[in-house]
Parts: structure tokens; C-alpha cells; sequence
């Protein structure tokens, strides 16, 4: 579980979070919505740790955040799977690197395991075909391939699930999405909607999704949080939202549908 509270953040004289709260459940996706700059993807960089409160607390599991250093807040990031905006991948590395690449930084160095655990998150992803409905042949083939392309090789929804399939690297508990449909094509955007689901129902992970896509939140969404001028503005069901007769809430709804 996640759990915020009384959260506020400042940048000079910009109030960006002027006391959130917010309860993720276990194996709940939750979509974040808000205009620009209200502070989406600033929530998430406190609960990984990236960003301290001003004040207000971050719970992980039970545990505050922003109270721990070193091997403990090392271990609190390693249950947690961040995919970037843009996808975020190393240009000058190929899929496998850019995969495996945080295994390697925490001290990884047994290919037989990097290995693994590449094939079983490109897997996961939709980038390999799975391994128990294909033959040994054409796995071994398709991967052989995609391992050693580089992201200029790849389309962009491609790219999009190979940031994925490195944020599912050392089974996470948590994945946060931030704006994981932004410059994709409809049928594109639809198919990492879907991907955000299965990973949901096949691994019970708790997701959090910045977006602001309106199809991807009444498609994934379980619950939706709006923020609107550092504060939570609405909180419920994607239906909540869509009934809902506050002014703002519309206005928003209407803009990005």
C-alpha cells in the first residue's frame, strides 16, 4: 500500500503540492490526471524518494520514505518499476542493455541471469512470443534479433514496451507510468492500455498512471485522483468522474476527450 499524506512541495515561490492525500491500494491501478505542471509527475519522484516534502509524509509498505537512506531506500526502489515519459531508453545501447541495465548498476554480473531475466520481461511485454506456446526455435530466433537492436531500430510503441519490460525487471510490487500514451497513434496507445491491464491481472502489481488520456483512464483506471492546484479536486471511480457536476472536473474531461 501506498500512502500519502498532507503532502506539500514547493520550488521557490511555485506551491506545486499543497497537501495531497491519497491511498493506493494493493493491486489497485490508479490513474493521476490534472493539467500540466500540477504536479502529476513531482508525486511520483516523492514516492520513489527522488523528492523530499516540504512537509507531509510518503508511506511505502508502512515505511516513510523520506526517513530512509542508504540500503534501505535502495531496497524500497528496487520494489518499485518507474517508466519513463518517452521511455527513456539509451540511445547508444541496444534492448538487452537498456533491459538489464539495472540489474548491472546493482551489482549483477551473471549473464545466465541477466539473460533470464531479459527474456522473461520482453516476454511479458509482447516483444517475444511466450515461451510455452512457441518453439525453442522461434523464441531463440526472435531473440537473437531483438536483443541487439538499438531504440533507433524500433518503433515507438516498441520503444514504449521495452521501457516497460525495464521497469518489470526484479519482479517491482509497484510500477508507476508517467504518460506512458503520450505521442503514440490511437491503435498504439490501446495496445500499452492493454499491456497496463494484463501486467495488473497476471502479476498483481499496484500501478499509478499520470496521464492525460481519457480513453487509457476509463479503460485502466480501478480508481482516478485529479489534482488541480496542488490539491486532490476529485477522487473516485472512472464513472465517478464521468458524473461528476463539478465545473473543473468537466472542463478537463471535455478538453482531453
Amino acid at each position: 500500500m501506498i500512502e500519502i499524506r498532507s503532502l506539500h512541495k514547493s520550488f521557490g515561490a511555485k506551491n506545486v503540492l499543497n497537501g495531497v492525500d491519497l491511498t493506493i491500494q494493493t493491486g489497485e491501478t490508479m490513474c493521476v490526471i490534472g493539467r500540466s505542471g500540477c504536479g502529476k509527475s513531482v508525486l511520483l519522484k516523492h514516492i520513489v524518494g527522488l523528492l523530499a516534502p516540504d512537509d507531509g509524509t510518503v508511506f511505502v509498505d508502512g515505511k516513510e520514505v523520506q526517513t530512509l537512506r542508504g540500503r534501505e531506500l535502495f531496497e524500497l526502489r528496487r520494489g518499485i518499476g518507474y517508466v519513463f515519459q518517452g521511455a527513456a531508453l539509451f540511445d547508444s545501447m541496444t534492448v538487452w542493455e537498456n533491459v538489464v541495465l539495472g540489474l548491472y548498476e546493482h551489482g549483477e554480473r551473471h549473464n545466465e541471469v541477466l539473460d533470464g531475466e531479459a527474456r522473461r520481461v520482453l516476454a511479458a511485454v509482447g516483444l517475444l512470443p511466450d515461451e510455452e506456446t512457441s518453439t525453442s526455435a522461434t523464441f531463440e530466433k526472435e531473440y537473437a534479433i531483438l536483443r541487439h537492436k538499438k531504440p533507433s531500430d524500433l518503433s515507438g510503441g516498441m520503444r514504449k514496451r521495452v521501457g516497460v519490460a525495464r521497469a518489470l525487471v526484479g519482479s517491482p510490487k509497484y510500477i508507476l507510468y508517467d504518460e506512458p500514451t503520450t505521442g503514440l497513434d490511437p491503435i498504439t496507445s490501446e495496445q500499452i492500455d492493454n499491456l497496463i491491464l494484463e501486467l495488473a491481472q497476471k502479476l498483481n502489481v499496484t500501478s499509478i498512471v499520470i496521464t492525460h488520456d481519457m480513453f487509457s483512464v476509463y479503460k485502466v483506471a480501478k480508481t482516478v485522483a485529479m489534482l488541480e492546484q496542488g490539491t486532490v479536486r476529485f477522487f473516485g471511480t472512472a464513472d465517478g468522474l464521468r458524473a461528476s457536476t463539478d465545473e473543473v472536473v468537466q472542463e478537463f474531461i471535455e478538453r482531453y476527450e
